[in-house]
């Protein structure tokens, strides 16, 4: 039997803890309506919840299928091994770390709702008081599932999944979970400040984009990086169907954020396709224009730009200004991503370029038309008139960059330190499929047999095709 070691032994054991702790915890009753919620509001936000959780599937397969096909299974578990790992991470303190009682503005009591004490009977969130507290902390529980997930793609087909799982642990208490409450929480020092991230432009994006830098210049390069070889993708196919789990898991991201079945979820409905729309067209016309075919890759990844930028402006502008924040935000990320191949930086599936960068993007647009015509409880922009607020969106941009980088950058770093994050060459070259899971990610079969033998032709094919 091979021996297992400490470093394996640890998940088990506080997985373990957790588990008997919870037996010890007092039991609540169930919120009692008392005719105090809203049924629409809340058959809403269920629904907005699920599409939020598909979300990640979606990405998944968005990040398998741009990979090596023998790093498939391994990019997309990383992906979406955080449903579990956050599930429970937030029940036991990440609820109460972004939205418990505020201190000092900067993290939540993590005893506030410890357990999600109080959770399953409480008075429901300020900001969302037709729905219950515990439907709200479900909601807001996909988006503390998604960031994490969003990083995998900056160090795809290097990193070590038991590296990565530590790495989930931290960035959600030491970095999503502080910027979550400054942004979100009514007593946070960038909600107090002014600023506006109506769906997660700054709390998802980009602290998902920074900590994706981070980690791809901490990791460093792969090896077919220094040697510039170009890895076809595993399956574009695979690209296309993550795409759509994407944009139709988006509806519930943005409208649901609206907090209810109104007016404003259907104007951030309707604002997050136009942007995806206009986002996918821009890439794909803009790349005609340098030359290239329009290609599926091409428009997948506009669109998914174009729902980047429209996040922290969904609830804030109108649906014609969404077509110009899709369309400009698509562009600068294609020039962005055109630059990143120049250089040394080796982010595998551009994280920072397209999430990071459209992050910034989209905040920046907010700031400039965010308009109270479309939602009274916000602001109005720099092309409305006000450029006080388009400098507190800078501001905002500004700390939440440079502290999700840094922190980022250090958890990496610690975590490199404690257990080395990058599989060794020998690894790398056979695939993380293989040397992590023991696992093979097969594209095809082929059955063709002449006389129980394969011709050279069909050899060839099937190498092609096949591990």
């Amino acid at each position: 039997m091979k021996k297992i070691s400490v470093s394996q032994t640890i998940p088990f054991i506080v997985l373990m803890v957790v588990a008997i702790a919870a037996i010890f915890i007092p039991s609540f009753a169930t919120f009692n309506d008392g005719g105090k919620y809203n049924s629409a509001d809340i058959a809403w936000i269920i629904v907005a919840t699920a599409l939020v959780f598909l979300m990640t599937p979606g990405l998944a397969f968005f990040y398998g299928g741009m990979v090596h096909r023998k790093n498939v299974l391994s990019t997309m578990i990383k992906s979406f091994v955080a449903t579990g790992i956050v599930s429970i991470l937030w029940v036991t303190v990440g609820y109460s770390l972004c939205f418990g009682e505020s201190i000092g503005g900067f993290i939540g009591n993590p005893f506030s709702h410890l357990f999600f004490k109080g959770v399953s009977s409480g008075a429901p969130w300020s900001l969302a008081p037709t729905i219950p507290l515990m439907l709200f902390a479900l909601f807001q529980l996909m988006f503390a599932i998604i960031t994490p997930s969003l990083v995998v793609g900056a160090v795809a087909e290097r990193i070590r999944f038991s590296s990565y799982i530590l790495f989930i642990v931290m960035f959600s208490l030491f970095v999503y979970a502080p910027i979550a409450h400054w942004t979100w929480h009514p007593d946070g020092f960038l909600f107090k400040m002014g600023v506006l991230d109506f769906a997660g432009g700054t709390v998802v994006h980009i602290s998902a984009g920074c900590a994706a830098l981070a980690g791809a210049l901490v990791l460093k390069r792969r090896k077919v990086h220094i040697e510039n070889k170009e890895i076809p993708p595993a399956n574009i196919p695979y690209v296309l169907i993550g795409t759509g789990l994407l944009w139709f898991g988006w509806f519930g991201f943005n409208a649901g954020s609206a907090g209810g079945a109104n007016a404003l979820s259907v104007s951030a409905f309707a604002t997050t396709n136009t942007a995806a729309a206009a986002g996918g067209l821009a890439w794909m016309f803009f790349d005609v224009l340098k030359g290239k075919k329009p290609s599926v890759l091409g428009f997948c990844i506009g669109a998914v730009v174009g729902l980047v930028a429209i996040t922290p402006a969904a609830g804030f502008v109108a649906i014609p200004q969404s077509i110009f924040i899709g369309a400009v935000a698509s562009l600068i990320s294609n020039i962005a991503v055109y630059y990143k191949s120049k250089s040394i930086l080796d982010d595998t599936l551009d994280v920072f370029p397209c999430h990071g960068i459209g992050g910034i993007v989209g905040m920046i647009m907010t700031g400039i038309f965010a308009t109270k015509n479309i939602n009274s409880g916000g602001n109005d922009g720099l092309f409305y008139g006000n450029p006080a607020f388009f400098f507190t969106q800078l501001k905002g941009l500004s700390i939440v960059v440079a502290y999700s980088f840094s922190a980022s950058y250090g958890i990496f770093k610690f975590i490199n330190w404690v257990m080395p994050m990058r599989v060794s060459k020998a690894d790398e070259e056979l695939g993380l499929d293989a040397s992590q899971h023991n696992e093979k990610y097969l594209q095809g079969t082929l059955l063709v047999k002449h006389n129980g033998a394969l011709t050279e032709e069909e050899k060839g094919i099937a190498e092609t095709i096949n591990f």
